[in-house]
């Protein structure tokens, strides 16, 4: 049985407007899968095939030849100059949703649906599972964080009930030697699964460039240039800081945390939901699984949300949403057992904002949620019914 994604209605909205479909995420997110699903009248055809890529590389025109009323044309960046012609024959066409493209590099993809599909194609954005698609699909208990943690979200562990970390080991190998080598040039691949694991251990901090470029013995622009990489294949997500000076905004740091949690967990050698729960990082991991659980609830409706993190020389604020003129503040912690301190934060935020503070919120481990004067309590599961009601 296919799982039910939470993005299908979206992406069956918007078939009725564009001309081209663009499916972006990770590799091994469902992006084939899904498509097949909803487009399933369509001819489907696999760049990744060499035969495939071939044609389509030699001969772009021909290839396309065969699509009197389109195709699923999957990994579409191994062959750039298709999207040149697609805008021709879909600018003659004018029918909607003839192509629907995917791609798992987005640092190969944005440049030619800018310069050859914009304003032609509705680009999608696909992750791993979220909780709430877990819950619909399989048994899965949402509150044991520790396990959540450890397994990660990808749709191959729980299509095929297969040990977590053969997966997510097979990931990354398949993220170094084929993507990057193929797509960045990346000479030194020990070197960078090194920095891979030096943003594991970073995970919800603050980045700091030069302490990477130090504990790693390259360049200051070297890790700039990897972290691109990392955010553009969605690998790594970077969290913005909030300022109501617009111009401090886009200057402080972000944050840095993981599109997959199990995949920061391997990096951080984690073998077992065990050795989770007593992590010196469970804090900021757990951080992680909420943050991003969040972008993937707004992802699926085709919502770009701003989100962001608080930080001055007193307080910090894990999450802070801003819709129009609110902002929400929401603070993280991995416990079940609320201590009054969890509290400062938020009302040190509320001090600050106070005409723009809505909905204090914490976030905890434990699944009983309380709708207190200070704030509400709540968890990971909580806090997306509070964003939906």
């Amino acid at each position: 049985m296919t799982a039910l994604r939470d993005i299908e209605t979206y992406i069956k909205k918007i078939s009725k407007i564009y001309e081209v479909i663009t499916l972006t995420g990770p590799r091994q997110s469902g992006k084939t899968t899904l498509v097949k699903k909803i487009f399933k009248d369509k001819p489907y055809v696999n760049l990744e095939n060499p035969r495939e890529r071939d044609f389509a590389l030699e001969d772009p025109e021909g290839f396309l030849a065969r699509f009197k009323d389109g195709a699923v044309i999957d990994e579409i960046q191994r062959a750039p100059d298709l999207f040149s012609y697609i805008q021709v024959i879909v600018d003659e066409r004018k029918m909607n949703s003839m192509f629907i493209l995917t791609g798992s590099q987005n640092f190969a993809l944005l440049e030619q649906l800018t310069q050859s599909l914009a304003g032609r194609t509705g680009l999608v954005k696909l992750l791993p599972f979220s909780c709430n698609e877990l819950k619909k699909n399989y048994k899965i208990d949402l509150f044991d964080v520790d396990n959540l943690i450890f397994t990660g979200f990808y749709p191959k562990i729980y299509d095929k009930s297969v040990d977590a970390q053969i997966i997510l080991e097979d990931y990354i190998q398949t993220y170094l030697e084929r993507d990057l080598r193929d797509s960045a040039k990346i000479s030194d691949l020990s070197l960078f699964r090194k920095f891979m694991k030096m943003c594991a251990a970073r995970v919800g901090q603050v980045l700091n460039m030069s302490n990477i470029s130090e504990d790693l013995g390259v360049s200051q622009p070297t890790v700039k240039s990897w972290l691109h990489l990392l955010e553009m294949s969605y690998v790594i997500y970077l969290h913005p800081s909030y300022n109501a000076n617009i111009n401090k905004q886009l200057v402080k740091a972000p944050k840095l945390y993981f599109y997959d949690i199990g995949l920061a967990s391997l990096l951080l050698d984690i073998r077992s939901p065990d050795q989770v729960s007593n992590h010196s990082m469970r804090g900021s991991l757990f951080e992680n699984l909420v943050i991003v659980d969040l972008l993937k609830y707004f992802y699926n409706q085709g919502i770009r949300p701003s989100l962001f993190y608080y930080r001055d020389k007193r307080k910090e604020v894990d999450l802070v949403y801003k819709e129009a003129e609110t902002l929400r503040p929401i603070e993280i912690k991995s416990a079940e057992t609320v201590s009054s301190s969890f509290f400062d934060s938020l009302e040190y935020f509320e001090a600050l904002f106070p005409k723009q503070c809505v909905n204090k919120t914490l976030v905890t481990t434990s699944s009983q949620e309380q709708n207190r004067d200070i704030a509400l309590i709540t968890n990971h599961v909580g806090l997306l019914k509070s964003f939906s009601s």
